[in-house]
């Protein structure tokens, strides 16, 4: 596993947490390339679960470096107590994390303005987690963004925010909102930034050393491709570039230097919030599935919109990330049905297409044209070998694998870390 890549390839949610900790076994370096504080990934160790959000899931494994890259929106506030968190459930936390000085900072007036905006729009909401990443990335894009690197000058950094928040007041305001007041952001970013100043560093540099040394690397995604900046179901989407085109910019790793590219798809579809979600399940089913699968937002606690899998919908992540192999988590959850439906086209006005449409009114009149599968009843936990799956539930991933032109080589049967099954590559 020189350079390996794992990406959601759904709309976030797909468990990509268990694999990447699953990896992290084997890997030398973790890295975060994109998102913030909006992501949510959870790992279960025994009987205990952790959900990280900004630090990358290899931090669960003695040995392993953690990257924040600088793709990354950081709030360093959530950061520190992120951090405390871990080592209060033990976890050692100290030179095994490095934090780019490259990446974006996310201050309170960028939370204020994203939750005041998100009111604003009253029934159409993008179904932001109101924790200030998208205006952190316009504020990039605006380049009057503030870098980690630039808590540590004093006076300029101090100039720099109090306009920033003389600007941002003027909106807050405007949406109804109270202003903010510089100096106590100035005192407790201040604060924050002492906490954070031993994990500072030019991780490009870094990165590319560990690269030419010959160290394992392991790039983590944050939410999923379908909820890409891009090539996602826009405007529902996120502020950043989920998919495999965000790893070159968010981490300064170069795309030719990964070996592989993992995407991650569950064994059904989801999606938490606003937008199209062509397979939705509004009756008994996805109550079903949202109930069994757990259904329900890791960082916001908000349940997921459930249905059936859409492999369309996959095929075109596939298409724009350049995934390589699979990875199909919950697989699981889905016992106990007596059919299973899969999407293999969308019907639209008519027409039949394999391809997704690039407008919201387009998907929002896509219906789906399942294929029907016997389901099983069996319990999946515990099965070690692919040999050893039900005749139903082996066949379900074999007619994944082959809609998606994809071969799946790993298989989710159970929450634990170790209840996975890693097909043999032929």
């Amino acid at each position: 596993m020189p350079v390996t890549c794992v990406i959601g390839a759904q709309w976030g949610d797909e468990g990509k947490g268990k694999i990447i900790d699953l990896l992290s076994r084997e890997a030398d370096v973790v890295v975060r390339f994109q998102g913030g504080g909006n992501a949510g990934h959870t790992v279960r160790v025994g009987s205990e679960e952790f959900v990280l959000h900004l630090v990358p899931s290899g931090i669960l494994h003695p040995g392993c470096v953690n990257v924040i890259g600088n793709g990354v929106v950081v709030d360093p506030a959530v950061l520190v107590a992120e951090i405390e968190g871990l080592r209060k459930r033990s976890v050692r936390v100290g030179e095994n994390l490095k934090l780019s000085d490259r990446a974006h900072v996310t201050f309170p007036y960028h939370v204020r303005l994203d939750q005041l905006s998100e009111r604003a729009r009253g029934g159409a909401k993008i179904g932001t987690t109101g924790r200030g990443i998208g205006p952190t990335y316009a504020d990039k894009a605006l380049r009057t963004g503030i870098r980690v690197g630039d808590l540590y000058h004093g006076d300029s950094f101090a100039s720099r925010l109090r306009a920033n928040v003389a600007e941002k007041n003027v909106l807050i305001t405007h949406l109804g909102g109270e202003p903010l007041e510089p100096e106590a952001i100035l005192r407790d970013t201040g604060g924050h930034a002492e906490r954070l100043k031993p994990y500072v560093t030019d991780t490009v540099r870094y990165l590319d050393e560990a690269i030419r040394a010959g160290k394992r690397i392991l790039l983590e995604g944050a939410q999923g491709s379908l909820l890409d900046i891009d090539f996602g179901t826009y405007p529902f989407v996120t502020s950043s570039n989920s998919n495999a085109c965000g790893v070159a910019s968010g981490s300064g790793v170069a795309f030719r230097r990964i070996d592989e590219l993992i995407g991650v798809v569950k064994a059904y579809s989801t999606r938490v919030g606003s937008g199209p979600l062509p397979t939705e399940e509004t009756g008994a089913i996805g109550d079903r599935i949202r109930e069994k699968g757990r259904e329900y937002g890791a960082t916001t606690g908000r349940p997921r919109r459930c249905g059936w899998f859409d492999a369309v919908a996959v095929r075109h992540s596939i298409s724009v990330g350049g995934m390589t192999t699979l990875a199909i988590t919950l697989l699981d959850v889905l016992s106990g049905f007596d059919e299973i439906q899969v999407c293999v086209a969308y019907e639209i006005d008519g027409e039949s297409t394999t391809w997704l449409p690039t407008s919201v009114p387009l998907l929002e009149r896509c219906r789906p044209v399942y294929r029907t599968l016997r389901g099983w009843h069996e319990n999946l936990r515990g099965i070690k070998r692919f040999e050893d799956l039900p005749a139903s539930a082996a066949a379900y991933v074999l007619l994944l694998e082959e809609l998606l032109e994809t071969p799946i080589r790993i298989v989710s049967v159970g929450p634990e870390r170790d209840e996975v099954i890693i097909r043999s590559r032929k």
